[in-house]
């Protein structure tokens, strides 16, 4: 088994639910960063929560302020304890008080907006994660270096290459130690940045050591950075860390294993084709680290006359397409006879026509639920509910420009079919 905290109380999570996640749109159109559907049937918010479980992390709390009612439903919907058991999800939402009247500011103002809910639970420390990355991490390794190294703050970094490192916050760090920070510093500079990574990241070009955005605090140092010292500070990463670094021990906690933040739409398209590799970075399969989310008493998925090459297929999928590659299949899919499919997220769907709605559909002409017969899909992610008729062609790939309609919205070559649409027989985007 995996390394575990044996004291519930010694610490708890605070999970942020992220901002407006403008640059996941039109995923992020009626939901929040952390509602988005990943892998078929989990949603984005049950990593950084399962990861906590699995870790003996069982006391949570999840900041949300953004098209939050699904998050919300789900939170509610998936994550029940034992009445004997202190493990807790708790929403925090952005609320309006008398001495408080403005939404949350950043990461460290929604934080600093919730410690009055947070205060009443006593902990040593708090883990502070974001909602919308994907990895499986020890949090309890974390926090022993912590402890170990009596630091005041430790930060998990993770090594990347010089092309990554514009994209992040970098750390310079000295005896575990880290001593300075920028956030995204230009390629001219990155030089004065290179860290001792040790020699297996350092065979692989990976010198430089990134911010993942997860930060352990010393419960009582938090509250009197964020109400006393730096009242008015709005964002860990901007603000908090890098004034920490001159005033206190501030760790660095390095992880070598596979990490993303599901920033845009190319990165969330990616990390969920990767999922189909044979040996994928992020495993599913691990028994140490399950992912925990809805348990929903779907039927098994169905499949009739289907070639599938590198597919993850998720229950209740009733499938009659000639060939699916590479490709993420959500729950409650339906795909008709004749169909492919590559490089594709299919989402799902939220529920089962009836035989009667089926009927009713069929005799309008009307196409039903799920994907019709003898389309052709590639390098495509269908949102939810969506309706897509016989004989569609979609096509993405560099040669298309970006665009956004009331259909779909194409990002670097990756057609998004917006939550809810229907594609009429014969449509194409190509």
């Amino acid at each position: 088994m995996a390394n575990q905290i044996t004291n519930s109380r010694q610490i708890l999570a605070v999970i942020l639910g992220g901002g407006a996640g403008t640059r996941l749109y039109p995923l992020t159109a009626t939901r929040s960063k952390p509602a988005v559907p990943i892998a078929g049937k989990y949603r984005l918010v049950d990593i950084p929560i399962s990861n906590c479980l699995n870790n003996g992390i069982g006391r949570m709390f999840v900041l949300t302020q953004f098209n939050s009612a699904s998050l919300n439903r789900h939170i509610k919907n998936t994550y029940h304890f034992s009445p004997f058991s202190k493990a807790f999800v708790d929403i925090l939402a952005a609320e309006q008080t008398p001495d408080n009247p403005t939404w949350f500011q950043g990461t460290a103002d929604a934080v600093r907006q919730g410690l009055r809910h947070i205060a009443p639970f006593e902990s040593d420390y708090v883990l502070i994660l974001s909602g919308d990355q994907l990895y499986q991490m020890s949090f309890a390794d974390m926090l022993q270096n912590h402890i170990r190294c009596e630091a005041d703050i430790s930060i998990a970094t993770i090594p990347v290459s010089q092309r990554e490192a514009p994209e992040f916050g970098i750390m310079k760090t000295q005896d575990g130690f880290i001593t300075s920070f920028i956030e995204k510093p230009k390629k001219e500079v990155l030089n004065d940045w290179v860290s001792d990574t040790g020699e297996l990241m350092k065979s692989k070009g990976r010198v430089f050591l990134a911010s993942m955005g997860i930060y352990i605090f010393n419960r009582k140092l938090l509250f009197d950075i964020l109400q006393n010292e730096m009242p008015q500070a709005t964002d860990f990463g901007k603000e908090i860390i890098p004034w920490s670094i001159q005033k206190y021990k501030v760790a660095s906690y390095q992880y070598e294993g596979y990490w993303t933040d599901i920033g845009n739409i190319n990165s969330f398209f990616e990390a969920n084709l990767g999922l189909t590799q044979d040996l994928p970075d992020f495993n599913l399969f691990d028994n140490d680290n399950a992912i925990y989310t809805r348990p929903r008493m779907l039927p098994p998925a169905k499949i009739s006359g289907t070639t599938l090459e590198k597919t993850i297929v998720a229950e209740g999928s009733i499938i009659n397409a000639s060939r699916i590659e590479n490709s993420v299949i959500g729950i409650r899919s339906r795909i008709g006879h004749g169909t492919t499919l590559v490089s594709t997220y299919m989402m799902g769907s939220d529920y089962y026509e009836t035989l009667d709605e089926i009927a009713s559909s069929y005799s309008k002409g009307y196409p039903l639920l799920g994907i019709g017969d003898r389309c052709y899909i590639r390098n495509a992610i269908l949102d939810k509910n969506v309706r897509i008729g016989n004989d569609v062609r979609i096509i993405g790939g560099d040669h298309l420009p970006n665009t956004d309609n009331e259909l779909y919205t194409v990002k670097d070559g990756i057609v998004v079919v917006k939550k809810g649409v229907v594609l009429p027989n014969g449509f194409v985007i190509q």
